[in-house]
């Protein structure tokens, strides 16, 4: 699901009235939910800033007419003298409030309104609402912080959805196989089913799909918080695909699927620090999608090389199946997503974890993984992961 920010405020603004001010200050058009709030924080913070100006201003005028006073007592001028003193010093003390008083102004419009309309924003952040955002207008540092806000409600937004999202998918995941649960052990219950082993069975391979989804799920939630712990250790990459080959040759061979393992000449060892368990699993999970998308007949090569720069390890996991639609490859690598909809683990296809939790389990690792896939023609991922594997 792609998610589409909200309005920009930039975009408002464009379209101002003749007398100044956003488009939603007209009559009648009250423009968006968070336009009142800001409108109101810029009011408040223009009177904030008249009233002590015009406290400056009448204390200047109170102080010049004493100052007056005083002077013409102190060289024995008339009433007259003291006047024409009196008028010099408030017109001079007026004047320069004034001045004051028109940059004040100037600084307002280039500081306090672009302050109140992120004080506005983050308020309505605050209450949930991840549509706001800032006109990108003022000073320089002002219009950087309009942007650095905007682009933290839109991650935010962004993380609110995915949430969402994450949510739905668990729930849909989880409903399935405790359905099937629930209805086998009520059969039995009201004598539907008897307590054969087949039914026994299914029902305890239904909790096992729970258990792998939970251990998913907590894997994948650790490695994105880079909390998953990794036994570092020296790897043979030959017996890492030796392992793999093992795993699966069985699976393949029965299901008319030709399974090549290319292992790293002997006399140039292979080797990279890193989690066994975890570099397993990630083939593991690349040679088990690929099985299930490559018909009888198939082929799905693994093999190990040695980067250009002798600085690691490049494994790459082929196979010569259905391929992937261009329009679905920059999704593949998500939680929960398939190609198919309709398809869910109990069709054979898996959690939808698997791709998501290998990148992790990569990127862990130090690495990089890609996929290049043509309609027909099959699939191949590439994994680059360094020698030190930090």
């Amino acid at each position: 699901m792609t998610l589409r920010p909200g309005p920009s405020w930039k975009d408002h603004w464009k379209h101002t009235r003749p007398g100044g001010g956003p488009p939603w200050a007209s009559a009648g058009h009250h423009g968006p939910p968070w336009a009142s709030a800001w409108q109101h924080r810029g009011r408040f913070l223009f009177f904030r800033f008249a009233a002590i100006f015009g406290v400056i201003a009448l204390l200047t005028v109170a102080g010049m007419a004493v100052l007056a006073f005083l002077l013409t007592r102190f060289f024995g001028g008339d009433g007259q003298t003291a006047l024409l003193v009196w008028v010099g010093g408030c017109g001079l003390g007026l004047a320069l409030p004034m001045l004051a008083g028109s940059l004040a102004f100037r600084a307002f419009r280039s500081i306090a309104r672009p302050l109140a309309g992120v004080m506005a924003a983050a308020d309505t952040v605050a209450e949930g609402d991840f549509r706001v955002r800032v006109p990108e207008y003022g000073p320089g540092e002002f219009s950087r912080l309009a942007r650095s806000f905007n682009r933290m409600v839109e991650e935010l937004a962004r993380a609110d959805q995915q949430r969402r999202n994450l949510t739905a998918d668990v729930a849909h995941e989880l409903r399935t196989p405790l359905h099937i649960i629930q209805g086998n052990l009520e059969g039995i219950l009201d004598g539907v089913y008897e307590p054969t082993p087949e039914h026994v069975g299914a029902t305890l391979e239904e909790t096992r799909v729970l258990a792998r989804l939970v251990e998913d799920l907590q894997t994948l939630s650790l490695a994105e918080a880079g909390q998953l712990p990794l036994y570092r250790e020296p790897v043979d990459v030959a017996e890492l695909l030796t392992d793999v080959e093992t795993s699966f040759g069985g699976q393949a061979a029965t299901t008319g699927i030709s399974l090549m393992v290319k292992t790293p000449d002997a006399s140039q060892p292979l080797t990279i620090v890193g989690d066994a368990g975890r570099l397993n699993q990630i083939l593991n999970n690349l040679v088990a999608n690929a099985l299930r998308h490559t018909p009888a007949g198939g082929q799905i090569s693994l093999r190990a090389e040695p980067l250009s720069n002798d600085s690691g390890v490049r494994l790459t996991v082929q196979d010569s199946g259905e391929g992937i639609p261009p329009d679905d490859l920059p999704y593949i690598f998500e939680r929960f997503w398939r190609g198919d909809k309709a398809r869910t683990h109990s069709g054979g296809v898996g959690g939808g974890l698997g791709l998501a939790i290998t990148r992790q389990l990569v990127q862990a690792h130090g690495g990089q993984i890609r996929v290049e896939s043509e309609l027909g023609q099959g699939t191949t991922f590439v994994i680059d992961l360094p020698e030190g594997s930090t």
